[in-house]
């Protein structure tokens, strides 16, 4: 016997989702795209998404779920108050995308899912093989989600419900259950001739429309990227140090986004949105850890989070960071030294020579002192 779709869809509005959306099991409709996308290299350095085993499971859903049938496809929105512009563009504090602006999603939505999964199961009175995920699987989830009814894929690549713009996340369950219907798929594009999102990217990381190079992206810089930021590149984040929502707050369909009723993502006040830079660049590993403990933002760690941050001093063009940089030339970690190199040079010019040649002098780390060599003329 088949499961009830409307069923499924009461429980999970009742779990406190926002969108709910059912599809087959099947293979995305976008795998060739997502093939060019990878030999084209614009995966960037995020090796697994191009790894054999994790391709095989985003061509065949049996990989992940033997037998799989049905995918549920929930939404979970994450929209708060709006903050002043003040505060978002403030060049002395070091901005954050808002959906790391309180508790970590993962931790949110998973244990609901699990939750749903578990009442599934129940309802049908068997054994039911599921695998839940949370932007964390080898799943082309958007895909599937348009193919579930619940919005398009924009130009920017992002999922956009026509009623409720793009402020959510996406969560999914890989089952063996078969449902009594399944969703429509929802039409492929909304956007017509609309370019906003296009044409406001800060770092151009949209070659053509609907394809992101992650090589040029704010977001994956900011948080995917391990290593040495683009230099030709950090002018342009500004003061961004952790994701970026310039491609979802140009969006149209942004003026129908919901504020949420989730009170995990309201932000605690506005260091949270945008914290002082002088307060991201003097972090120690335990103060970061006890920062961020339940922030999404714990999973890059205190390096990286400081690495950005220096970018963000050195765009500020505000000599009070001057003296937190210096200090951070002395850090432990060569991926901070060389960055702060690079904003102290950004905030004082000819006037860190000294410093620079003291640091370089120093330096046994050979990419730091490639850093001070492409800086300074």
């Amino acid at each position: 016997m088949a499961f009830s779709l409307q069923a499924l869809k009461d429980k999970a509005i009742t779990l406190g989702f926002n969108l709910v959306g059912v599809t087959e099991a099947k293979p995305s409709p976008t795998l060739s795209a997502y093939r060019r996308w990878i030999a084209d290299g614009m995966h960037g350095k995020m090796g697994y998404m191009a790894r054999d085993d994790r391709v095989i499971r985003r061509e065949d859903l049996n990989h992940i779920v033997e037998g799989a049938r049905s995918i549920v496809m929930v939404g979970l929105d994450y929209r708060t108050e709006v903050v002043p512009d003040a505060i978002l563009h403030d060049p002395t504090r070091g901005r954050i995308a808002s959906y790391a602006w309180q508790l970590d999603y993962h931790d949110v939505m998973t244990p609901r899912l699990e939750e749903l999964a578990s009442w599934m199961q129940t309802q049908v009175g068997e054994s039911v093989a599921h695998k839940v995920y949370v932007d964390t699987g080898a799943v082309l989830e958007r895909s599937h989600a348009q193919q579930a009814g619940m919005g398009f894929v924009g130009k920017n690549t992002m999922l956009i419900h026509p009623r409720r713009g793009s402020y959510f996340f996406l969560g999914e369950i890989i089952s063996t259950i078969d449902f009594d219907d399944y969703d429509t798929p929802h039409r492929e594009t909304m956007c017509g001739n609309c370019k906003r999102c296009l044409l406001a990217c800060p770092t151009d990381a949209f070659p053509e429309p609907y394809v992101l190079d992650a090589r040029r992206c704010i977001s994956y810089h900011t948080i995917e990227n391990k290593d040495w930021i683009d230099r030709d590149l950090r002018p342009q984040f500004g003061n961004w140090v952790y994701g970026c929502d310039v491609c979802q707050e140009v969006c149209p369909f942004q003026r129908f986004s919901k504020v949420t009723d989730e009170i995990a993502f309201y932000p605690a006040d506005y260091d949270a949105v945008a914290p002082h830079l002088g307060t991201l660049l003097s972090l120690t590993d335990e103060t970061f850890a006890e920062m961020y403990a339940d922030s999404p933002i714990k999973r890059i760690k205190r390096k990286r989070l400081v690495r950005n941050a220096c970018i963000a001093a050195g765009n500020s063009g505000d000599g009070q960071f001057i003296p937190y940089v210096i200090q951070l030339l002395y850090d432990a970690e060569p991926l901070v030294r060389g960055h702060a190199a690079w904003a102290l040079w950004q905030l004082m010019r000819r006037g860190a020579l000294r410093q620079l040649q003291d640091l370089y002098d120093r330096e046994d780390d050979t990419d730091v002192r490639a850093e001070i060599e492409a800086i300074v003329p």
